[in-house]
């Protein structure tokens, strides 16, 4: 398939690694201009391109940058071309990078948010699992342990195809359902970030407690914080 990437840091730029890895027509984007990727579109086989170029190029669409950097997205970037499958990796940190988006703080779940921004559906998917795991444990169908990724969306064929991305990059892909749930993977939640196995994964989608949002996400930038404050004061 034809898959265009908006953004191509740690997350971003490791799925688009695998995928390239794997056969797709792989096309990168970012802020800066295409410029800036041409060495990683080299090294991974990808072609260097234009924001508005990554929507027109790719059948799949990644949107893997910051929350707050959606906004910021070309007005109408998707009004004009056929439909795609629109894939949100993101997460939300207000505190550590995003700064306050009132509409998430007052219950609207990260991805809707997005949707609204950029005016069409996405899909919600590995935005829990570290970019390092995803880089190195994807093993075979089959393989007992073998990490599971949610998905979830409101299109059935959108997320069937993520779904097949999921088990193609080497996880087992479990439908978490549609993107109302999608706060059950969130930041902090019991499934965010745990190389689960499936099994493991469906049960703490279900744990999840959707009152304790806001704790969950605070929780995981607190730990965010010692753990950078470990890695300077080790140099």
């Amino acid at each position: 398939m034809r898959v265009g990437f908006i953004g191509a840091g740690s997350m971003g730029g490791t799925l688009a690694r695998h995928l390239a890895r794997l056969g797709h027509q792989v096309s990168i984007a970012n802020s800066r201009g295409p410029e800036s990727l041409a060495a990683l579109a080299d090294e991974i086989g990808a072609t260097p391109v234009s924001v508005v170029d990554a929507v027109k190029a790719g059948e799949i669409v990644v949107i893997s940058v910051p929350t707050k950097a959606v906004a910021n997205l070309p007005r109408g970037l998707f009004a004009n071309v056929p439909s795609r499958v629109v894939i949100d990796t993101g997460n939300y940190h207000p505190e550590l990078r995003d700064g306050r988006i009132d509409a998430i703080d007052q219950g609207m779940l990260d991805s809707q948010w997005v949707e609204q921004q950029i005016g069409c559906p996405v899909v919600k998917a590995f935005n829990n699992i570290f970019a390092k795991s995803l880089l190195e444990k994807g093993v075979p169908g089959g393989t007992t342990g073998r990490i599971a990724l949610s998905v979830m969306g409101d299109s059935l064929e959108a997320k069937a195809t993520v779904l097949r991305l999921v088990d193609d990059l080497g996880f087992d892909p479990v439908d978490g359902g549609d993107l109302d749930a999608s706060w059950r993977q969130q930041t902090g939640s019991p499934a965010y970030c745990r190389d689960l196995d499936a099994v493991a994964l469906r049960r703490a989608l279900f744990e999840a407690d959707r009152s304790r949002i806001a704790d969950y996400r605070a929780g995981e930038e607190a730990r965010i914080r010692r753990y950078i404050a470990t890695q300077t004061a080790r140099g």
